[in-house]
């Protein structure tokens, strides 16, 4: 598990439209916030996804890009985005190594069998890829204005 001050793992996945987008490209320039979401179009992940959405332009006024992961592909993240008109960023981490990388992977029982998926969990990033702040199974609702008043307290 990561914690503050750690030197945040490195990624470059790709978003909806199948662009690469890499960590390193921010930093230097703006804080980060990296959210692990379980998939696309389910509840929990719908209210989180469409909050940060909401807050979208209080994160770039305080120069904070948002990137939401899940293990869900290209075309999927694409649909999820285009049916709740979310603005921001999703990535596609299919084989699940940055979900690895940040620690938030977990084993569940489903229906009697062990299946590997992701825990929700948030990091914000400052702009030297540090970990100013981590949460593993963060909540939902209200978790996108959380992080923002976290954001707005970095120096």
């Amino acid at each position: 598990m990561l914690k503050e001050g750690d030197l945040a793992p490195r990624f470059e996945l790709p978003d909806a439209e199948m662009e690469m987008v890499s960590l390193d490209s921010f930093l230097g320039k703006h804080a980060v916030v990296v959210f692990f979401y379980v998939k696309d179009d389910t509840p929990g992940c719908t209210i989180e996804a469409i909050d940060f959405s909401e807050l979208e332009d209080a994160f770039r006024r305080h120069d904070t890009i948002v990137l939401g992961i899940s293990r869900d592909d290209c075309l999927s993240h694409g649909a999820f985005r285009d049916k709740h008109g979310l603005d921001l960023e999703l990535l596609s981490d299919v084989d699940g190594q940055a979900c690895s990388d940040y620690g938030v992977l977990v084993e569940r029982d489903f229906d009697g069998m062990r299946k590997q998926c992701v825990r929700r969990s948030t990091f914000v990033l400052d702009r030297e890829g540090r970990v100013h702040r981590a949460m593993y199974g963060v909540s939902p609702r209200g978790h996108a204005l959380e992080i923002l008043n976290v954001v707005k307290g970095m120096k």
